[in-house]
């Protein structure tokens, strides 16, 4: 029996990359081809590729350098960055031994595999120039910044502690790294400030961890120029978990999710109405015309956090691509506060 934040680190990590692999193979599906082609409501299982495996994409690869950055160096993001110029090798070179320079028991032939990684982040990266809050490189709020941003949340607990203020601007800060845009990096900070939250307060519901995210956010980022867009749609997410409206239209009311405001608003609905029960959220935040994958890594790794890896169901387990090498990380994650 694996003690309670453990539980809750992997069910994080496990839960994101099994979002991620339920809504990969839809990603650029219109709604009415899901729905021909898996029925109502949409995908509920894996799709195996020919080795029988529910592939990641690079929403999860990304969630791994992450997670390798902050272990090797959790004072600011340039550890991070580094781990993410490693990832862009993956991206573009063929597999071989000791290719990576800082990542390297991620240097596995797995990872070298191109999963439709965006535009912005392999741009961003070839760059090589990280952005910051103060000096963006672009003006992109699409939501690679969010989606890979977890194992922040994860990180700093027991020993290894850290205001809570340090740690969503760390968020910010690794967000912005290739994402310049207000939009494209405090959802970043909103979602780790949950993740981190439910890991060191477990008795708090769901609700309240995501007002005090929503407050957090307002306190931080206050002047933020786009800082109301972001409150009005994380607060109509919550409005709309508790109507009553079915998913699908309450998701077209939120967005498709390709920028991060609205992958975060997403996976809060969907987090928040099927607060005790992660393949609902799941099959919620993934069928729908947006970003399927991205939807349903943020919905998988905020769920997952809250309810645990006991509580994943088998099948989003089994097959599930790199599931031993996730929980290895996930082991490592919860270690450093040991």
């Amino acid at each position: 029996m694996i003690n309670q934040k453990l539980n809750q680190i992997r069910g994080c990590l496990i839960g994101g990359a099994a979002g991620d692999a339920l809504g990969s193979p839809v990603e650029f599906y219109y709604e009415s081809q899901i729905f021909e082609k898996y029925g109502k409501p949409g995908i509920q299982n894996y799709e195996l590729n020919p080795k029988h495996v529910a592939e990641i994409t690079d929403d999860t690869q990304m969630t791994l350098f992450t997670a390798k950055g902050l272990l090797m160096n959790s004072h600011d993001a340039e550890s991070i960055w580094h781990c993410y110029q490693d990832w862009y090798i993956t991206q573009t070179k063929e597999y071989a031994d000791n290719l990576l320079q800082y990542a390297k028991d991620l240097n596995i032939p797995e990872l070298f595999e191109g999963r439709s990684p965006g535009y912005t982040c392999t741009s961003a990266v070839k760059n090589g120039i990280p952005g910051t809050i103060r000096n963006p490189i672009n003006d992109s709020k699409g939501c690679g910044g969010v989606m890979r941003i977890a194992p922040i949340g994860l990180y700093f607990h027991g020993k290894n502690k850290k205001s809570m203020q340090d740690i969503d601007l760390l968020g910010a800060q690794a967000a912005a790294l290739t994402h310049g845009h207000e939009l494209g990096y405090i959802p970043a900070a909103a979602q780790v400030h949950m993740i981190h939250t439910i890991l060191e307060h477990p008795e708090k519901n769901l609700k309240s961890v995501v007002l005090d995210a929503i407050t957090a956010m307002q306190g931080i980022f206050k002047g933020a120029n786009y800082l109301r867009e972001f409150v009005r749609i994380m607060k109509k997410a919550v409005w709309l978990a508790e109507e009553e409206i079915d998913d699908l239209t309450a998701i077209h009311v939120l967005g498709e999710g390709w920028v991060a405001e609205e992958t975060l608003a997403i996976a809060v609905y969907c987090a928040l109405r099927y607060p005790d029960h992660l393949e609902k959220a799941l099959i919620a935040s993934v069928n729908h015309n947006g970003d399927r994958d991205s939807t349903g890594a943020v919905t998988g790794n905020l769920l997952g956090a809250y309810l645990g890896y006991d509580a994943i169901p088998e099948k989003f387990k089994r097959n599930l691509e790199l599931h031993d090498l996730i929980l290895q990380l996930a082991d490592s994650l919860n270690s450093v506060g040991d």
